[in-house]
């Protein structure tokens, strides 16, 4: 994929995510938060069953799944986790709180994937900028959650 079209993807798929945390806070009020939680993956999975259903190669390489370290399977664990915090700490923070706790949260992880290169990734050192880059990050929360 071009890097501009990566660049433009990432940038809405950003923005699904600001929508996400409202949306389903509203939906938690009304079902409950671990339910609501619940039923927003499982509209997720009945649209990525049929996309995984029409993909290249359909649902028959999932099988393969068996040959993958168990590390490599707990990615819906981790969004169900962020969609339920999500949920939850949107009305207490609002949505731009709890978008900025989650940017700081994902570049600090980020930076130490990229350090030690964790799960494959190509090794990227931290430097004084990235530290920096967090840090403001982390000021930035700070400015966005007070009151």
């Amino acid at each position: 994929m071009d890097r501009t079209v990566a660049v433009g993807l990432t940038v809405v798929a950003g923005g699904w995510i600001a929508l996400q945390s409202p949306i389903n806070s509203h939906l938690g009020r009304h079902v409950g938060a671990i339910q609501g939680a619940l039923v927003s993956f499982v509209v997720g999975t009945l649209l990525l069953l049929v996309a995984a259903t029409f993909a290249h190669g359909g649902l028959g390489r999932i099988g393969e799944v068996r040959d993958v370290s168990w590390i490599y399977v707990t990615g819906g664990v981790l969004g169900a986790g962020y969609v339920t915090v999500a949920l939850l700490a949107v009305r207490p923070l609002g949505t731009g709180g709890v978008i900025a706790a989650t940017i700081a949260g994902e570049l600090t992880v980020a930076v130490l994937i990229d350090q030690f290169g964790w799960f494959g990734v190509e090794r990227h050192a931290i430097s004084a900028g990235r530290v920096a880059g967090i840090a403001l990050l982390a000021a930035g929360v700070l400015l966005v959650v007070r009151d």
